[in-house]
């Protein structure tokens, strides 16, 4: 494809500098070069490529590249036979003032592969400068790398370019053979118009993001994302590099356990230390370098000393293998010298295309039966199962398998990321988002380096799956060494609620991590919170029933079955329960029979053959048990045969269905196929204690309700008297006049300026007039009308009711002096309490409403009563930006002292209908206009017929980076 400043023929084509020198456009103004457009990607197969602007430097790397292409794909890009570049050629497409010519190159080992370039153009097509708003675009992508979805990721990132340099629309002639590149533009998903002129393609694309050019977008970071994850949990071959001569060691201990795993691909031992006439490690080859071993190498353990490290790495990149496990330690955990010799290890793999686990990581395990990899240093392969594991702490990561093998619970896979430098939790969560293998997720997080790009992976993921999460460093303040993540201004809790808005269940220990995982990973989703219990014992039936009243559940009076009741008595009072309709799920407790041996197998077999009969019958209801002092119950339970088949898990190509070239799709791809809630249970999770199982019931009734309301989550509202135009007008003029030098403060409206921002968005604020002594504050109470309120201002006394700086009701002159007296006498003098009159407003309940925008998290809106012991009990919901008509309602329900708004102890309800109009449509401000950090009305008053905003605060600065939106890229480092 060509812009047409490059026609094939005559001083504009590629022969010729366009403008250069005499006659054309000025020689290009110099600019800084812009280091924050550099990007390492992820491609479509699961490789990696860095993109950043071509520079004068480039000249021999340009000549190298464009010899590597074909004489076909020359002759697409600039419509003729164009064999080499020119001198002028070369300077042209290296030469840029990165304003109005950008050029930008995708790279791998330092090499390009295919680059892309825009020239801004004027409407009749001629060479431009600002404000002309258009530009030509033109690609050019290697042969041997076309297919990997590269150009899709440079048209991301020169859009992004275009739309901050001013440019909106981009213009491209491409041959109507060339139907790939045509196909790269039309699959974008940006509004676009074409025509065919001259016996080409004329395409013409509108930069600015529409819902279906981000849906896109996501839906190929999704695809290029798990592919990544998925070729280092599924290689055909793996090389163990640091395998030691001897037996024991990091490396020879993982080279064993991926032979005693069984591992179906080819394995390598790579150590350079091996003497004269040794060839094999525990009977593998072995060789002393990976390009010694004269084979593709899919996937590299690197267990040498961190400052070898460089050398494997150099090695294997060089040998194409694909992704490497680095079990080396002494990076960022170590401290200064560590962290920077973690940012050269991820930069240098990166180069190379590959992706990193770890540094200082335990291994990945894959139990699919055409992989089975324990590329770990765990000694013992986990059954096989439908649960998937992220840790990012190797001794957490060992408990849990312990755990999870004690209770019988199988896993899809497991990986123990170390310092997470390149892989994350975010990648696993794409990979398992629709891995048919994995069921349940489960994660231990100690940070969260992108918590933006989490929630929303999080909540896509949630939707047909559960993704339960425990949190390690919660009240330490910081992160754990070596983990890079954006500091974050609000709360843990807020973080917590956030989360659980996503779907996300949120408990506080390992213990409470694994009891849910085995209950959701073996039993179907309960379809309410009613909840039957049966057992032999009727205190332990008791102590359930106290532990579901504790969290929120309705359970039914326990029946007791009396210690005299044998399994068959447990079998049919359990099909009764799962047969009765009005109950959702259903407890069994059971003490151990007193002299009568072996009733536990019998018991366990009981209840499996109810549940079975259950299940045949169309119910679908969880089953838990408690059990006290029965050992082996738990393992005779988790022993049932499966009665769900499990779906074909074949992760690796074979030869004779080799791996199909993933496409570019024009829209996101459909959601996976949720697990059907309704298939019979596998295994019956059992616990020793009642408030174990039943907080883990719990949070599947919680969990089971947010996935039936995930369906309809609600709906932006449209609103009439909303100026978007006028408040962008109006916060443009402040942040020029007095934003300069204010980036890390930003800047507050005067309270003239607050009103008239709100009021664009319909939200009227009452007027409150200064009154700087007694004689002002009656003028201003006769401007505004009585009855007023005369309030301090002054920092330090606002919103403390309790100190006294509020008088109410002043119906009169008299009462106002008086009031004003008694202000200054107790509590200063005026000018430092800055003292107001304000009209009153209808008596009702004082709120607050807040939104602010984190680093961390995005826009998050907030919503509590106002006064001390709300602030001192912490009882504000929150819920992110843009919020729905839902989202608002729940805001207003969600508080725990949420019945003073509706009528507690016999109090008028008040207006909530429009309480939630005024937390949407401050949703709908910060949302349109991200120069708003943060807006404050407090206090709010909900009365019984509206709601009257008394103070109002709001602050601006320059708009914040975002770490979710603009092109796909991957932390930089």
């Amino acid at each position: 494809m060509r812009s047409t400043s490059e026609q094939a023929d005559g001083p504009g084509g590629p022969g010729g500098e366009v403008g250069g020198g005499a006659g054309g456009r000025p020689a290009p103004e110099e600019h800084a070069y812009p280091d924050h457009w550099e990007a390492d990607v992820v491609l479509r197969d699961g490789g990696t490529a860095r993109i950043r602007p071509i520079t004068a430097d480039d000249a021999d790397r340009l000549v190298s590249f464009y010899e590597q292409v074909s004489d076909e794909s020359k002759y697409y890009r600039f419509f003729a036979p164009y064999p080499r570049l020119s001198a002028k050629d070369v300077h042209r497409f290296t030469h840029h003032d990165f304003v109005d010519r950008v050029g930008l190159a995708a790279t791998v080992g330092g090499d390009f592969i295919a680059t892309v370039r825009y020239d801004r153009i004027d409407d009749r097509g001629r060479p431009a400068s600002t404000p002309a708003d258009e530009a030509e675009v033109a690609f050019l992508v290697q042969d041997a790398h076309q297919g990997r979805g590269v150009a899709s990721a440079l048209l991301e990132h020169i859009a992004a370019v275009a739309r901050e340099r001013g440019i909106r629309r981009f213009a491209a002639e491409v041959l109507p053979a060339n139907t790939k590149m045509i196909k790269v533009f039309t699959d974008a998903g940006y509004t676009q118009k074409r025509s065919f002129e001259d016996g080409s393609v004329r395409l013409h694309l509108d930069l600015e993001p529409t819902d279906r050019s981000l849906a896109v977008q996501r839906a190929r970071e999704q695809r290029a994302e798990a592919r990544s994850v998925q070729r280092l949990l599924a290689p055909a071959s793996v090389a163990v590099v640091g395998a030691g001569r001897t037996p024991g060691g990091v490396g020879r201990t993982v080279l064993r356990n991926l032979l005693g795993a069984g591992f179906t691909g080819r394995v390598y031992a790579v150590n350079p230390g091996l003497g004269p006439g040794e060839t094999e490690l525990d009977g593998v080859p072995a060789f002393p370098s990976v390009a010694a071993v004269g084979a593709p190498v899919d996937l590299a353990i690197v267990a040498v000393p961190a400052e070898r490290v460089p050398e494997v790495v150099a090695d294997c990149g060089e040998h194409g293998v694909r992704g490497l496990v680095v079990l080396s330690a002494g990076y960022a955990e170590s401290g200064t010298e560590g962290r920077a010799r973690q940012r050269a290890l991820v930069r240098q793999a990166r180069s190379y295309g590959m992706r990193i686990i770890g540094p200082n990581a335990f291994g990945i395990i894959d139990t699919a039966a055409d992989v089975r990899l324990n590329a770990s240093l765990a000694p013992e392969m986990p059954a096989a199962g439908r649960i998937g594991l992220f840790t990012q702490s190797a001794a957490i990561g060992v408990a849990l398998l312990a755990r999870l093998h004690r209770r019988g619970a199988g896993l899809s896979s497991f990986i123990s990321a170390g310092n997470r430098a390149d892989v994350s939790g975010n990648d696993v969560l794409q990979h398992w988002y629709d891995d048919p293998a994995t069921d349940v997720v489960l994660l231990y997080l100690e940070s969260i380096g992108n918590p933006r790009k989490f929630t929303r992976l999080a909540r896509r993921t949630a939707a047909v799956k559960p993704v339960v999460v425990v949190k390690g460093a919660r009240h330490s303040g910081s992160a754990p060494p070596g983990h890079r993540v954006p500091v974050t201004r609000v709360p843990h809790a807020t973080v917590d609620a956030l989360l659980r808005q996503a779907g996300v269940i949120r408990v506080d220990t390992v213990t409470e991590l694994v009891d849910a995982g085995v209950l959701l990973a073996g039993q179907p989703l309960p379809a309410g919170p009613r909840v039957a219990i049966l057992g032999n014992s009727e205190s332990l039936g008791l102590l359930t029933y106290d532990a579901c009243l504790t969290e929120g559940l309705r359970p039914q009076r326990p029946l007791d079955l009396t210690t005299a009741a044998t399994p068959a008595d447990f079998r049919d009072a359990l099909a009764a329960a799962l047969a009765d309709d009005t109950c959702d799920a259903v407890v069994v407790t059971a003490i151990p029979w007193v002299g009568i041996e072996g009733t536990t197998e019998v018991l366990a077999a009981s209840l499996r053959e109810a549940v079975a009969g259950g299940g045949a019958a169309g119910a679908a209801k969880p089953v838990v048990v408690v059990h006290v002092e029965m050992g082996g119950l738990a393992e005779a339970l988790s022993a049932a045969t499966s009665t769900r088949p499990a779906p074909a898990r074949t992760r690796r190509p074979t030869a004779a269905a080799p791996a199909p070239v993933p496409q570019e799709a024009p829209e996101a791809q459909e959601a996976p196929e949720p697990p059907d809630p309704a298939a019979p249970a596998r295994n019956i999770p059992a616990y020793p204690a009642a408030e174990r199982a039943v907080r883990a019931l719990a949070e599947a009734v919680r969990y089971g309700q947010w996935r039936r309301q995930a369906a309809d989550p609600g709906r932006v509202p449209e609103y009439d008297a909303i100026d978007e135009a006028g408040a962008a007008a109006l916060i443009d003029r402040v942040l020029g006049e007095r934003g300069a030098g204010q980036e890390s403060r930003g800047v507050t409206l005067t309270t003239d300026e607050t009103g008239e921002l709100l009021g664009r968005y319909g939200i009227a604020v009452r007027p409150a007039l200064p009154a700087p002594g007694p004689d002002e504050a009656v003028a201003a109470a006769a401007r505004l009308g009585y009855p007023v309120a005369l309030k301090t201002t002054a920092p330090h006394l606002r919103h403390r009711p309790d100190l006294g700086g509020v008088r109410l009701d002043l119906a009169t002159e008299g009462q106002l002096r008086t009031a004003y007296a008694e202000l200054t006498e107790a509590l200063g003098k005026p000018e430092e309490l800055q003292p107001v009159v304000q009209a009153m407003a209808p008596r009702g309940v004082d709120t607050v409403v807040r939104a602010a925008i984190d680093p961390a998290v995005g826009a998050v809106l907030s919503f509590g009563l106002a006064g001390a012991a709300s602030e001192l009990l912490g009882d504000t919901a929150h819920r992110l930006i843009p919020a729905t008509d839902r989202d608002a309602a729940e805001l207003v329900r969600s508080i725990r002292t949420a019945p003073l708004l509706f009528g507690w102890r016999g109090s008028a309800p008040v207006d909530t209908p429009a309480l939630e109009e005024l937390l949407l449509r401050v949703s709908r401000l910060v949302d349109d206009h991200p120069e708003i950090v943060s807006v404050a009305l407090e206090p709010a008053v909900v009365a019984p017929g509206g709601v009257s905003v008394l103070g109002a605060a709001v602050r601006l600065a320059p708009p914040p980076p975002t770490t979710d939106l603009g092109p796909r890229r991957l932390p930089s480092y």
